[in-house]
């Protein structure tokens, strides 16, 4: 059994990147009952300052906003290989279907429209914050199979 439970996603850290307060404020009341650990950010630039700083497990993401769009800013999220398997749940009242299109070409996960609607958010959050963590402890077990392996093949080439 997997130490991966409900509990260790209370303790998981959203973004939320928005230019619209209160948009940021209704996203975080929505998750308030959540326990997650909610981070800001008010444009694009400053969003990716936040991925760098705050360290997200997930990210909330407006397509319209100053200075780098959300397309931009998950772009360049997903290019970066040390930021590109963090979730990004495009949040926008864009609701065209090219505007689908160019978010998952962009590289987002998951689509919501506004007006959210809680429960709606709530699942998806859980369910892209769940593939999170399953995704780092299979990176852990890799890592730590690769360790044992090689550890193996020096013993038995010091046995030779």
């Amino acid at each position: 059994m997997s130490k991966f439970s409900e509990t260790s996603l209370s303790d998981s850290k959203i973004l939320i990147a928005d230019d619209n307060v209160q948009n940021c404020e209704l996203l975080d009341a929505y998750l308030a009952t959540e326990d997650y650990e909610i981070g800001f950010a008010y444009d694009g630039e400053q969003t990716l300052e936040q991925v760098s700083e705050f360290a997200p497990d997930l990210i909330l993401l407006d397509i319209m906003m100053p200075k780098l769009s959300g397309y931009e800013v998950c772009q360049k999220i997903k290019s970066d290989s040390k930021t590109r398997s963090i979730p990004i749940l495009m949040v926008t009242a864009l609701n065209e279907k090219n505007d689908i299109e160019k978010a998952v070409q962009a590289g987002c996960d998951d689509f919501l429209t506004k007006p959210v609607n809680q429960l709606e958010l709530k699942t998806r959050v859980r369910s892209l914050l769940r593939v999170r963590h399953l995704t780092n402890e299979r990176d852990r077990l890799l890592a730590y199979l690769a360790e044992v392996e090689k550890s193996g093949q020096e013993t038995n080439t010091s046995d030779s």
